[in-house]
């Protein structure tokens, strides 16, 4: 059946993403003029290769209602290895789910196999209205994590997210959509069991875990759900997943030392003298970073000829002093005729196209943009022919931005999902955006590290992408996107870096010190200490704020990131072998703290620590609080502290898992630097049976080389007997030969105390164990000494401002309103704006902004950020919550001529579901001259919301003449006034949350409202009268937000 699209709204169009489009189009250099687009019926057959193997599909009842709606419990059959279940709702929807992007094999997910074993746990389903619902119950007990990147605490319960691609600037806590998309939960089990389960799909998708021991999916239909155990123990689980997804790219080894990154370092001049400062200031470091502004006016693949005339010479020069280079290259694509990579696009036919056919044109950095169709296998080969060609400049890595995609001035902050890609068969044919969009980064990554394979077989290639999706981690590290220069995101950072890790991400890290905003001494030392231990360790800031190099915040602190990444180059042969063992055995790399005792109920819910394999890293995310000060909650068995005589406050508490040996190296400067005739360092820590064992991984760290069997992987293990604890090598693997080099052992023996041997590395070495009283004395010893370091470290001052009080001056650090309902953030030294609003019970982030716009503003003209958005207010009065009495503040800004801004904002004791402002745009100091009135104001109140759902919200209100409006994001803006303004009140309405945040007001004070929809935002203004004012004639406006739950 033929639909055609004449006459549908866009939403009527969207409502059509299940459909598949079938065409015909003509290749031109220019943009097409239109298409004939039919939409038909999704319809997928699938081909099986090779003999398709008997198994145990079990049907259950399924009951069917109406036409629109059956449910039931899903069948299954057994796939991939025992323990791992495919689960769809029918053997018809089976057939009709689309291809699995997530597998990296996605035959692997169609082909059923011989096994005995059945679930323990079977899902159930509803599928109404194109959309499957999926749910499956858990014993009381379980812990849920996973679900990739997400911000927020570690531990899931209680937490919803959405699994769509999103250019989410600056987002906080409760923010539910980013820039990844995992669709995967992990559940611990009470026992210490674990399961995992992954909604193979790559629409948008509903993970709500708000439901203790329940997880639900919902997404359109129709897809499988693949259940990998219960399995022993997490680790098994994430073994098993990565047989499905594979495994980590095995990066090479420069790329695990420090990344020094900015946005930007826009000349070669800037780039040398920050590389020439690192050597110059001793603090270890491999890599520089490229931002847009090398670019010719952000055209991907070209370079500004005034700052960046000779990107080989730079880079030659870099390489001299042992840094690498890594560059930025984004999707958008300048639409612009005589632009080599525009033209050569035309002509192969690789851009996207619009429902017409038309190419689809929307503004990123270089203005208006097209943008390649990574779906198809054409692309990517085209794509990957550019990068080769790029790599002849000397870049030694890529870094892909923007490709969630994200598209400027455009309300959902990306492409329309009515846009058609022409994906490969394999992929899932060709379908509308909505099928394709959490892909595109993954799809995008992958064409760029072929090319970079392409350009040069003796070389890893080094990819990072800030898009992805589930098994993004075959082609490429990435980071936590554009965080915040605060104490709340660099707590985050550890439980983020975490769940990509159990999502089968290993190669991520957060960036140090905070992209947005500018951090201070003591948070960017403290981020630092532990954040050089990450698994991906890069330090990045945004343009316009302070310099974010480690030097940049004072000595004290300069001293500890140097030491922190000293740790970290020490650690680099334990981190590099754990990249190893992810990438060839599928074991993980960072860990929570639960994973060494998944039974302990205790350790599930810790944030501040993480497990480097037995290497236990325990930091403080509390400004006051050093790490000398914790009390520390530690897995049960042996767990033994050392550091390398350079404990700090601000750096992280070491702990080894007794049973373990880890290798280290020297401190060096840069990964370059090694040699393999360097001393080797085992630190030792024995078990309760005086054994433990390790690993070291040695190759060329780079190339492949070691599939080949050119490597050394060696298998250290001690043990105590009759008092001598003996180290020995048990085994080898790999054709190398064990260079001739020293080894020194580190034996702990408790409290940073250790018992040292040196010998040769391959000979047997033993250690004659002291008498217990010996033992006491150097445990005593290394505690003092550990205590006189101390002492004589010069900590970081603390030089974060304290907020005003009553007439007090200006406030650095945001005032926060805070009760069971509300959270709110203001900061008075810029326009008094709300920088944050947060509805407490639904932990929903309604507002979150930069400090220096948008937010919460006020104006005191009809102009757009007329006076009243950026002056300085004061605090003039300030009530804490106490004894039941309500939280307030007072806020007073200057505007000049006499006149002033005050507002109130009220979290009341009597209705705490509410929070109030009250506004009013004074006569403060007119002159005599005027009659005392001032000149022609108005008072518009101006905030902006953030949308988490665009293209599922709206606003609702009855105007005064009784009429109903529904104002969608494709409306533009909306001007009412009159009798159409909201009766008093308005409601802008999440479906996909199934929220409404109220906006209540006097009418009588508002003469016009204003919905303007922006890119992801909205603004709900209120507009006073337009006149002058005087002392017994201000202009007020009195209004309220409330959040109500909205039932379809």
């Amino acid at each position: 059946m033929e639909i055609s699209l004449a006459g549908l709204s866009s939403r009527r169009a969207l409502e059509l993403c299940h459909c598949c489009y079938v065409f015909n189009h003509s290749c031109s250099s220019s943009p097409p003029a239109t298409a004939k687009f039919v939409f038909r019926k999704k319809c997928y057959s699938k081909k099986l290769t090779g003999r398709r193997l008997m198994s145990k599909m079990v049907y259950s009842g399924v009951k069917a209602a109406s036409s629109d709606f059956t449910a039931g419990e899903m069948i299954f059959e057994s796939i991939l290895e025992d323990g791992v279940f495919r689960f769809d709702c029918s053997a018809n929807e089976r057939q009709a789910a689309y291809p699995s992007l997530s597998f990296i094999n996605s035959n692997n997910r169609e082909v059923p196999i011989m096994s005995n074993k059945f679930p323990l746990y079977t899902p159930s389903f509803e599928c109404i209205a194109g959309q499957q619902i999926v749910k499956i119950e858990l014993p009381i007990g379980t812990s849920f994590y996973g679900t990739g990147e997400v911000s927020g605490q570690l531990e899931r319960t209680g937490k919803r997210v959405f699994t769509w691609n999103t250019d989410a600037w600056g987002y906080g806590p409760g923010t539910t959509s980013l820039y990844q998309s995992h669709p995967w939960v992990l559940a611990v089990l009470p026992n210490g069991e674990a399961l995992g389960i992954l909604a193979d799909t790559t629409r948008r998708c509903e993970i709500d875990l708000r439901i203790q021991n329940r997880i639900q999916f919902i997404a359109s239909r129709s897809y499988p759900v693949i259940t990998f155990g219960p399995f022993p123990s997490p680790t098994a689980v994430l073994i098993s997943l990565s047989h499905a997804i594979g495994t980590v790219f095995m990066p090479p080894k420069w790329s695990l030392g420090y990344h020094q990154c900015r946005w930007s370092y826009d000349s070669e001049e800037r780039v040398l003298e920050i590389a020439r400062k690192f050597r110059e200031k001793g603090i270890p470091c491999d890599v520089i970073w490229m931002d847009i502004d090398y670019m010719d006016g952000f055209r991907c693949f070209t370079f500004d000829k005034e700052r960046f005339p000779d990107p080989k010479s730079l880079v030659k020069d870099l390489r001299h002093m042992g840094f690498k280079a890594i560059w930025m290259l984004d999707p958008g694509i300048k639409y612009e005729e005589d632009y080599f990579v525009y033209d050569s696009g035309c002509k192969h036919d690789v851009w996207i196209e619009k429902a017409d056919g038309t190419y689809f044109v929307g503004d990123v950095w270089p203005g208006p943009c097209v943008f390649p169709d990574f779906t198809w296998s054409k692309v990517r080969a085209w794509w990957a022919d550019l990068v080769k060609d790029f790599i002849s400049n000397g870049v030694d890595g890529i870094w892909n931005d923007m490709n969630e995609p994200a598209i400027f001035k455009a309300v959902t902050k990306t492409m329309p999902e009515s846009n058609v890609h022409k994906g490969d068969n394999e992929l899932g044919g060709c379908q509308g955006h909505a099928h394709y969009h959490n892909v595109y980064g993954l799809l995008m990554a992958r064409s760029t590290y072929e090319g970079m394979e392409l350009a040069d077989k003796r070389k890893r290639p080094f990819v990072l992408t800030r898009a992805g999706f589930i098994g993004s981690q075959r082609y490429a590290a990435t980071w936590t996107g554009d965080n915040l220069s605060n104490w709340e995101h660099l707590h985050m950072s550890i439980s983020m870096v975490l769940q990509l890790g159990l999502s089968g991400q290993p190669l991520a890290g957060p960036d140090i010190g905070g992209f947005a905003g500018n951090a201070t001494p003591k948070l960017f030392g403290r981020w630092m200490g532990f954040g050089a231990l990450f698994p991906f360790c890069r330090g990045h800031s945004e343009a316009g704020t302070f310099n974010h190099e480690p030097w940049s915040f004072g000595e004290e602190c300069e001293e500890v990131c140097r030491l922190a990444l000293r740790r970290r180059y020490r650690l680099i042969p334990h981190i590099y072998t754990l990249f190893y063992m992810a990438h060839t055995r599928s074991t993980p790399v960072a860990t929570p703290a639960f994973f060494a005792d998944p039974k302990d109920l205790n350790l599930r819910t810790l944030e501040s620590c993480f497990l480097l394999g037995p290497l236990l890293v325990y930091a403080s995310t509390v400004p006051d609080l050093g790490s000398d000060k914790l009390q520390l909650l530690l897995p049960k068995g042996i767990w033994l502290s050392f550091d390398f005589d350079d404990s700090h406050p601000d750096l992280p508490a070491l702990y080894l898992q007794g049973g373990s040996i880890i290798p280290l190296g020297p401190p060096l400067q840069h990964v370059g630097e090694s040699n393999p005739l360097d001393d080797l360092m085992l630190i030792v820590a024995l078990d309760e049976h005086g054994k433990a064992e390790g690993i070291l991984f040695e190759d060329d760290g780079d190339g492949y080389g070691f599939k080949k069997g050119e490597y050394l992987l060696t298998h250290y293990v001690a043990e105590l007997k009759s008092s001598v604890v003996t180290v020995r090598i048990s085994k080898t693997e790999g054709l190398w030969k064990r260079p001739n080099r020293r080894v020194h052992v580190q034996l702990l023996i408790g409290e940073g105390a250790m018992l040292d041997m040196w010998g040769m590395d391959g000979e047997v070495l033993q250690i004659e164990m002291p008498s217990e009283i010996e033992i006491s004395k150097l445990i005593s010893s290394s505690k003092e000494h550990r205590r006189l370091h101390l002492e004589s470290v010069k900590l970081i001052p603390h030089v974060e401002d304290v907020s005003g009080h009553k007439g007090g001056e200006l406030s650095g650090t945001p005032i926060e309103l805070e009760n069971g309902y509300w959270s709110l953030k203001i900061v008075p030294w810029i326009g008094g704006r709300i920088i944050s609003m947060v509805h407490l019970p639904s932990e929903r982030q309604w507002l979150h902004s930069r400090v220096e716009i948008d937010g919460y503003e006020e104006y005191s003209g009809t102009e757009y950020r007329s006076a009243g958005c950026s002056e300085q207010y004061n605090v003039i009065q300030r009530d804490l919550e106490h004894a039941g009495e309500e939280e307030s503040v007072v806020l007073e800004g200057d505007i000049g001529g006499g006149l002033i801004i005050q507002r109130q904002i009220t979290i009341p004791k009597d209705n705490p579901k509410v929070f109030q402002i009250e506004s009013c745009l004074l006569a403060h100091n007119v002159g005599a001259g005027s009659g005392g009135f001032s000149r022609l104001v108005c008072l518009r109140v101006h905030p902006t919301f953030s949308l988490l759902h665009p293209t599922e919200s709206f606003v609702e209100f009855t105007s005064i003449d009784g009429s109903r409006q529904e104002v969608w994001p494709d409306s533009g803006e909306k001007l009412y006034e009159g009798d159409l303004r909201p009766n008093g009140e308005w409601m802008l309405i999440d479906k996909c949350s199934g929220l409404g945040l109220i906006n209540r007001f006097n009418v009588d004070d508002v003469y016009k409202c204003i919905i303007h929809w922006g890119t992801g935002t909205v603004n709900l203004e209120l507009w006073s009268e337009d006149r002058p004012v005087s002392k017994q004639s201000p202009l007020k406006i009195v209004h309220e937000y409330e959040v109500r739950e909205i039932i379809p």
